[in-house]
């Protein structure tokens, strides 16, 4: 199974390519955007992850920066 996330400002683009997903016989599932930010909150973290470890004393040094 795979996905696709496709964004776009065009409600009249996003009409359109839902209604080919679906004559395709795909499924569509509209995200919220709180789902939409949480997927690319993740997609970040993936994209930046190192493998090593960080205290927490440093993280939140950071976040109070």
């Amino acid at each position: 199974m795979g996905a696709i996330v496709i964004n776009s400002s065009s409600n009249k683009n996003l009409k359109l390519l839902t209604e080919l997903a679906k004559q395709l016989g795909e499924t569509v599932d509209k995200l919220t955007p709180a789902q939409a930010e949480d997927l690319q909150l993740g997609m970040m973290m993936k994209k930046e992850r190192t493998g090593k470890e960080v205290s927490r004393a440093t993280i939140f040094k950071q976040l109070d920066a």
